[in-house]
């Protein structure tokens, strides 16, 4: 599976090759400060936790994985750019409750995580439409959605705009922790009877 450029970003599948990258984005404690309270992520964690859950649910066939979000090459700006100052952030593809005894397969998960620098320009909107718009081809795809803190204002706006309406708040179970938090559903295609 491919994800095409959209306006100004470039879509790249995230493999343990880009640890470094995942790590240089968890050292903001701001961008953390709705994942874990803003604690940073430590090398050791990315390689020891984030990446054998990445590999866990990475199909590049069905577009499950995490999709490597940066700055179109052909901008100015980015040209002169290092690949670590191009990469913005992620979108997240997986089945909601992936980690639970009842993975929900036909309903996918997104999720996103992006530096300051790409915040409130609609990067994150622009990104997550474009994955959204190729993973959910599938014809076993009824459902997309995705959950974030009740106080986490930013990413609800983004489901908001992708067209996903609140279906509930619950909590949220999870190997690395449990929490409460909001869901945001929208239908794909109608449940055939």
């Amino acid at each position: 599976m491919n994800i095409s450029d959209s306006a100004r970003l470039t879509y790249d599948f995230m493999t343990a090759n880009d640890a470094q990258l995942l790590f240089e984005l968890d050292q903001d404690s701001e961008v953390m400060r709705h994942i874990n309270g803003g604690e940073l992520t430590s090398m050791q964690e990315i390689r020891e936790i984030f990446i054998p859950r990445l590999e866990s649910y990475a199909d590049i066939s069905k577009g499950w994985g995490m999709w490597k979000v940066s700055i179109k090459p052909n901008s100015n700006s980015a040209e002169q750019l290092s690949a670590s100052e191009q990469f913005l952030g992620w979108i997240l593809v997986r089945p909601l409750e992936f980690f639970s005894e009842s993975p929900q397969w036909n309903n996918l998960e997104l999720g996103w995580r992006f530096k300051q620098l790409a915040w409130g320009k609609g990067i994150a909107t622009e990104a997550a439409q474009a994955v959204m718009e190729v993973v959910t081809n599938s014809e076993h795809v009824q459902y997309i959605s995705a959950i974030a803190l009740e106080e986490n204002i930013s990413s609800i706006k983004i489901m908001e705009k992708l067209g996903m309406k609140f279906l509930k708040k619950a909590m949220h179970h999870d190997p690395l922790g449990d929490c409460e938090l909001v869901y945001y559903q929208k239908e794909i295609k109608p449940q055939i009877s």
